[in-house]
């Protein structure tokens, strides 16, 4: 077994998904176990309508401030919003510290692609004179880590990870190797995505990828059910702040979980599909381990990856059975806020760590004991009270992209 790697604690969460703006409100939805989904005005026309929105925010809740709005797409607004929450939870403050030694990592998977979309619209109508010269950077997908190194004066490596469905989580994989590497003391990292458009909906939905329950939104996404049928089409955004153990503690932070190991793998089997058996996904949870210096038995709890598609749920099923056959608990986050695509591992990390802070694991929405045709302990209904000490968080995406994080308690 590998040496465990420095010890990196979170010190700060700052959550924007459909369950709620905020942290609080994110993790009170998670907790009701109620589906975000809706009939969403903007795919009307669509063959499959639904989506999961972030609830509209106050004019305090989305304030960038300095007239920077207007540039910036809307994955990166929410990658800014969710940073200053994250800060703030953490008890630092931009204007006081050593912005060299600072670094941003955060994942998108479609980055500005809403923007792109509409901006093509407006060049087919009226030619490039419509065209917003603000398209660029409201695009690129390494955008959000500027943005929220222009916000804080975060100096140090700014950088953007692109793994489809698993960016966000190998931002945080990054971000961990920065500050094990001594490269920085501070990483504000995870992902961001805003991609809710007609085109790309329609492309999830002409690959299979999408429920169809368009007469039961709530009812659509259903992780590890029998009657599967697809995801949601989501968005969202969720950064955490890093740090290595010893200094969080030398500052006398409070300290949600510590990201103790982080496996990285690649199936090399298929553009969409999972590897059969989910061999290489096994290696990454493996990896994590080892990092982390802890056994399969050691886990408590696991994040699933619950896209509530048949194939993948399957395969990750299977995994979770194969590997931890003690019957860890299981959630999925999915099911009460859809696929937030490349923001969905960081969004899912960030609940896993505060599942272990407080000791809840939240329920998945949509399945019940008799609609489960796993082997797994899948929490359903509501809410459970679990002393977490071990929790591996999932993270899949398309090209074969596996990422696995293990969070432990600091006790």
């Amino acid at each position: 077994m590998r040496a465990p790697c420095t010890p990196v604690s979170v010190t700060g969460l700052g959550l924007i998904t459909p369950a709620g703006v905020g942290r609080e409100a994110t993790w009170e939805g998670m907790l009701s176990g109620r589906s975000a989904a809706a009939t969403d005005p903007e795919l009307k026309g669509c063959a499959v309508d639904l989506s999961c929105r972030i609830p509209l925010m106050t004019p305090e809740q989305a304030r960038i401030g300095g007239g920077k709005a207007w540039r910036m797409g809307r994955f990166s607004q929410l990658a800014v919003l969710a940073a200053r929450e994250a800060v703030a939870d953490a008890g630092l403050d931009p204007a006081g510290w050593d912005g060299a030694r600072v670094a941003v990592v955060i994942g998108s998977g479609l980055a500005g692609a809403v923007h792109l979309e509409d901006q093509t619209i407006r060049h087919h109508q009226g030619g490039p004179e419509l065209v917003s010269p603000a398209l660029v950077p409201m695009l690129i997908s390494n955008m959000a880590a500027g943005e929220v190194s222009l916000d804080l004066g975060a100096h140090g490596p700014s950088l953007a990870t692109e793994t489809a469905c698993a960016s966000g989580a190998s931002a945080l994989a990054v971000a961990r190797g920065l500050l094990s590497a001594g490269l920085c003391d501070i990483a504000v990292a995870g992902g961001a995505e805003a991609a809710v458009t007609p085109v790309i909906a329609s492309g999830f939905q002409r690959m299979g990828a999408l429920s169809s329950r368009v007469d039961e939104p709530g009812a659509a996404s259903r992780p590890f059910a029998v009657d599967r049928d697809g995801f949601v089409i989501s968005e969202g955004a969720a950064i955490l702040v890093l740090e290595r153990e010893a200094d969080a503690r030398a500052r006398g932070r409070r300290r949600y979980a510590r990201l103790a190991g982080a496996g990285q793998t690649s199936d090399a089997y298929h553009p969409t599909a999972p590897a059969p058996g989910g061999v290489h996904a096994e290696a990454a949870l493996r990896s994590a381990l080892a990092e982390a210096g802890l056994g399969a038995s050691d886990v408590d709890h696991v994040n699933a990856h619950g896209t509530s598609t048949p194939l993948n749920d399957l395969t990750e099923a299977e995994l979770i059975a194969r590997v931890l056959p003690h019957r860890p608990s299981v959630t999925a986050a999915k099911g009460v806020l859809g696929h937030s695509l490349g923001a969905a591992g960081a969004i899912e990390a960030a609940l896993t760590a505060l599942t272990i802070h407080r000791s809840t694991v939240p329920p998945i929405a949509n399945l019940t004991p008799d609609n489960l045709p796993f082997d797994l302990d899948c929490v359903t209904g509501a809410p459970r009270e679990q002393r977490v000490r071990a929790a591996a968080s999932h993270s899949f995406g398309f090209g074969g992209h596996n990422v696995v994080l293990l969070f432990t308690t600091e006790d």
